[in-house]
């Protein structure tokens, strides 16, 4: 875990990923819902949280599939029209897990798709930020992840500001660490 404390890290640590099992082991049949007995045997096809799957993986127990969210569709669709796609119905963290999961399926085109999806998104939520109305906004927002909403605020935040300052702002600003000096009496 990268970041401990974080709640959105924990919270995308706990998206499921499917997983072989490379050993059989005992004491673990909670985890198989399919189990009889509280083994799981070699071979057996197992759902478990990130943060699991990361650290059975990390001791070579398991081997990890590629999530459902990076599958064959996700992607065509995405190369299709990026903007128009709801990646936070597939992964609300679809950015953070991808960078997280892409070493350990050994998939060396996840990181070339997570780029392309986020160079294309990202010129259409600046743009939407910059310059839609808040007609748009109940249509659009739905659509984007964690990581994408914080640069959407981030954006209309910025919009903001600038219009604040080029309506009637003061041109310069001083800072307030510059205020007054006092003088030492000699």
């Amino acid at each position: 875990m990268s970041r401990y404390f974080d709640i959105d890290d924990i919270i995308m640590e706990d998206e499921h990923s499917a997983v072989f099992f490379k050993v059989g082991a005992n004491g673990v049949g909670l985890l198989d819902p399919s189990a009889e007995t509280n083994r799981v045997e070699q071979g057996s096809r197992v759902e478990l949280p990130f943060w699991l799957a990361n650290e059975l993986y990390l001791r070579q127990a398991v081997s990890v599939n590629v999530p459902p969210c990076f599958n064959l569709k996700t992607r065509r669709e995405i190369q299709a029209d990026a903007a128009c796609v709801d990646l936070r119905s597939r992964c609300p963290y679809f950015y953070e897990l991808g960078c997280k999961v892409a070493p350990l399926i050994g998939d060396r085109t996840i990181g070339s798709f997570l780029l392309y999806a986020f160079m294309n998104r990202f010129k259409d939520i600046l743009s939407k930020a910059h310059s839609a109305a808040f007609a748009v906004a109940p249509r659009f927002l739905p659509l984007l992840t964690k990581e994408e909403m914080q640069l959407y605020e981030a954006a209309c935040s910025s919009m903001t500001g600038f219009k604040k300052w080029r309506v009637g702002g003061s041109r310069f600003e001083k800072a307030s660490i510059l205020g007054k000096k006092k003088r030492s009496s000699e």
